[in-house]
């Protein structure tokens, strides 16, 4: 009778708190400034009081409804369709992998439905799906592909198991309560522990390191821990797994070596590869990959173990990386490609959906991104989701405005950085980075540039078709390594034809290049310098990226400046890789009746030299149209540079590579020099009309006047005789320095690292 008691009166008193959440706006699940006790099921991106709330909003807020809609279409047909359980055997793109992964999606929703709809037969299917995995799963061997440095069960690699467990974890949470005592028990021996053991115990390769793949583990462990009480295993996720020795040669199949530092587990994963402004190191589209279960998991640790304050940690540097990404975006919202990346990616990805409902939800409620999740016109059907329905629903959205910015590398925010400077419809994105663990390139002081978010000057991404299985299973070509990486498929200097670091993983991950300036507080002239003294022995190049706004030009232009020192002559390769069609040079060209191949190694061998001429010292001028917009790249030369139209696709007998055009400038035997060039956006093209407006650049001439140890200055001609001197102090970039030169006559001086002047 006592126990009896006790349990009407814990009942009772949960009674009345749900109905209080339920029907009061004090507590509002809006506001993330309450700390919401731990609840016993939900408990990870559901809480029983986040559950009550939607249920009582369910029917006033479109954005969540719609999504609702859309999320119980897709698991009906899934249930309508059947379960299928097969058999692994497939790379990604293969039935086996793409049918397991629309299982642990559709598990997860399901649950989420079973929880918001009080529908039994959501929490059937999922029953009746992790029993079948059960089944299945406790004399599952290793997976039959062998291409993986840490092969998974149910899918090629660890990575894709721990994808299925970091859902699956949410399923288990939604239905816990549905299930009973034996059948909890039953998954939890057969299935669930079995499955947290292989991706962590028995894959210390996979599991105990700082990358991405670990983050996805750390979290499948840590979720699944929450989900059953077991703290062992939550440790184990925070931690890394302990006592364990790992071979320090031990490598990944990206050339990424395994952490042997004592560095391991969730916590380290957020404070090695995230610099304090909240860039992570592998680049944009991994940030975005790595994002969910890096936010996932820190929004079941704050609704399970809210003293741990995960989203305070380092900072609050998960919501910072939020921001952060959505700034590595273009206007559209696709992610630049920085290191491995895949074009068209961007912020409607459903991981981001997630992490921009998160970081509304536990950093602060920013009404940007408010603006965001409007685009992305979707929510997450949890706590979080909620919360930005109810803030747009409020009226609170205010536009994310993406400004010039700057976001260090480096976990203590000094191993280089990303600049981008945006000016009208300009953005240029200069990188000068870390290595970026085993999905960078070496490509030290390279850019990309977009108008309107359209991609002019490229950075190639990389050489994959993921989930296409037709390509590689969907996994990373050889291309990568041999082209894609490659310093020659990118925007910066090549020495001798050979790559940054010799294209070698243990010498580029031990440098970084150097910030030299970052000035955008004038908008008419934007500046982003760089130094990189490590990718070539005794070489030393700088490089300055200027953006620059003219009241009378109808778009901004980039001034580039390139200046290489070195202690003995060497060939110097700077290839441009624009896109789009050429409309006409200055320059008379050979073209080749038959494209030569360009090199042996190291990227040169991927590309048709398919025209040549010889520079005598004057400018160079490339004109060409992409998207109905012309362009015009010009640039100084020195006699007898060579100009070499190539293009992509040589040594390449499967198709695997993109076949776009570059122009590349080549000096021979030149110990120190300048590259400098203007890219210029300017006049349309009306295929409707058949107009063309505006088609030709408006810069007569560009010069280098000066070069010293101490000072670099470029004279900058238009066609309307107006002349420009944008003059750089190489050795000096403190803003109260103060400077005073005489060039051709024109007596300048000015404060700060360069001046920008019109000397007519």
């Amino acid at each position: 009778m006592k126990n009896q008691a006790i349990l009407t009166l814990g009942i009772l008193i949960l009674t009345l708190n749900l109905f209080s959440c339920k029907n009061g706006e004090k507590g509002s699940i809006e506001s993330s400034s309450e700390i919401i006790a731990p609840q016993e099921h939900p408990k990870l991106i559901l809480t029983a009081q986040g559950v009550q709330e939607i249920r009582s909003h369910l029917g006033t807020l479109p954005i969540f409804d719609n999504t609702l809609k859309k999320v119980k279409e897709e698991v009906d047909a899934e249930i309508q369709l059947g379960i299928s359980v097969p058999i692994p055997k497939d790379y990604s793109g293969g039935y086996s992998h793409d049918r397991h992964k629309r299982n642990f999606i559709a598990l997860q929703k399901a649950g989420v439905l079973y929880q918001i709809l009080e529908d039994e037969k959501y929490a059937q299917y999922v029953k009746d799906m992790l029993m079948r995995y059960e089944a299945l799963y406790k004399n599952l061997p290793v997976h039959p592909k062998t291409r993986s440095y840490a092969r998974g069960k149910l899918f090629w690699q660890c990575l894709n198991d721990s994808n299925w467990l970091v859902y699956v974890s949410q399923a288990y949470d939604c239905i816990y309560n549905y299930l009973t005592a034996e059948e909890r028990k039953t998954l939890e021996t057969n299935l669930f522990r079995p499955f947290a053991d292989f991706i962590s115990i028995q894959n210390p390769q996979f599991y105990n390191r700082v990358h991405n793949h670990s983050t996805w583990g750390n979290a499948a462990v840590g979720m699944i821990g929450l989900a059953m009480g077991d703290d062992a295993l939550v440790d184990r996720a925070l931690y890394g797994i302990k006592n364990i020795e790992i071979s320090a040669n031990a490598k990944d199949n990206d050339g990424g070596f395994i952490n042997t530092n004592g560095k391991a587990g969730f916590f380290a994963n957020l404070e090695e590869p995230f610099s304090p402004d909240g860039y992570y190191t592998e680049g944009p589209y991994y940030q975005r990959y790595a994002m969910y279960p890096f936010l996932i998991f820190a929004e079941a640790l704050q609704n399970a173990k809210p003293e741990l304050e995960i989203f305070e940690y380092k900072d609050s540097v998960l919501i910072k990386g939020v921001n952060a990404l959505i700034n590595l975006t273009d206007r559209d919202g696709d992610f630049f490609l920085l290191n491995d990346a895949q074009k068209g990616m961007s912020y409607h990805n459903s991981s981001l959906v997630s992490a921009v409902d998160i970081a509304y939800h536990f950093g602060g409620n920013s009404p940007e991104l408010l603006s965001i999740a409007q685009k992305q016109d979707q929510v997450t059907l949890d706590d979080a989701g909620l919360a930005v329905a109810l803030g747009i629903k409020r009226g609170k959205a205010k536009s994310f405005i993406k400004k010039s910015i700057e976001l260090s590398d480096g976990a203590k925010g000094d191993e280089g950085a990303v600049g981008i400077l945006r000016s009208g419809n300009i953005e240029l994105v200069f990188k000068y980075t870390a290595h970026g663990l085993s999905h960078g390139h070496y490509d030290k002081l390279s850019y990309a540039l977009f108008d309107k978010g359209v991609e002019v000057v490229q950075d190639y991404g990389m050489a994959r078709f993921v989930n296409i299985e037709q390509k590689g299973g969907g996994n990373y070509l050889k291309e990568n390594t041999t082209w894609a990486k490659q310093t020659i498929a990118h925007n910066t200097l090549v020495q001798n034809e050979v790559s940054h670091f010799e294209g070698k993983y243990d010498i580029g991950s031990q440098h970084h290049s150097n910030k030299y300036i970052f000035s955008v507080d004038i908008d008419s002239v934007q500046v982003a310098s760089a130094i990189e003294e490590n990718a070539y022995p005794n070489t030393k190049f700088h490089r300055t990226m200027v953006a620059i706004k003219d009241s009378n030009d109808e778009a901004p232009y980039i001034l580039d400046i390139l200046k290489v020192e070195s202690n003995k002559p060497n060939q110097y390769d700077l290839p441009f890789y624009y896109l789009g069609q050429i409309m006409q040079t200055n320059f008379n060209y050979t073209k080749l009746k038959v494209p030569q191949i360009l090199g042996k190694s190291n990227g040169y061998q991927h590309l048709y030299k398919e025209a040549s001429t010889i520079a005598n010292g004057e400018n160079i001028k490339l004109t060409w149209l992409l998207n109905n917009k012309f362009y015009t790249y010009t640039a100084a030369t020195s006699n007898k540079d060579e100009v070499i139209l190539a293009r992509i696709g040589a040594n390449d007998p499967e198709f695997n590579l993109r076949t776009e055009p570059t122009l590349i400038l080549r000096k021979k035997k030149t110990t120190n020099s300048v590259f400098a060039s203007i890219i210029e956006p300017h006049g349309t093209y009306n295929p409707i009309s058949e107009l063309s407006v505006n088609a030709y650049s408006s810069i007569k001439q560009i010069k280098v006047v000066l070069d010293t140890l101490a000072y670099t200055a470029i004279e900058i001609e238009s066609i309307e005789d107006k002349i420009w001197l944008f003059v750089m102090s190489n050795q000096n970039n403190s803003k109260e320095a103060e400077h005073k030169l005489r060039i051709n006559n024109h007596e300048i001086s000015w404060k700060g690292a360069y001046v920008l002047k019109e000397l007519n």
